[in-house]
């Protein structure tokens, strides 16, 4: 699977969680701005919560959803680009920006697929 291991993904999802927490407390201390914060606390939720559901794909793969290992792509990249652009325009990005959020969110929504597909996987009986 080359660069796409495990352990990358596991990597990259506490990277992705460092900065959900960072962004979370900038939002709630650095930012005066009411529609600014908004923009960050949702960006930061949904990054941490798409943060945990990766991790969570390790245990999926542990009890043999390896389909499950399709997942971290669709939810980290989801991260990038919803959460991302909600930081984007909370630091000043311009609006038009957030038509690009749904793309995000659309993501998300095909990695809780993926994940849903590969829990039909694992053996009942386990």
């Amino acid at each position: 699977m080359g660069f796409w291991t495990r352990r990358n993904w596991m990597t990259l999802a506490a990277v992705s969680g460092f900065v959900a927490v960072a962004v979370g407390a900038f939002a709630a201390h650095g930012v005066h701005d009411p529609k600014a914060q908004e923009w960050l606390r949702t960006g930061s939720t949904y990054g941490f919560m798409h943060t945990m559901a990766t991790l969570a794909c390790a245990t999926f793969i542990q009890v043999g959803a390896r389909r499950a290992r399709y997942a971290p792509a669709f939810f980290l990249s989801g991260v990038v680009i919803f959460s991302g652009s909600l930081y984007a325009m909370a630091l000043g990005a311009p609006r038009w920006f957030g038509a690009i959020t749904p793309i995000g969110g659309l993501l998300f929504l095909i990695g809780w697929a993926v994940l849903a597909w590969a829990a039909r996987g694992v053996d009942p009986q386990a």
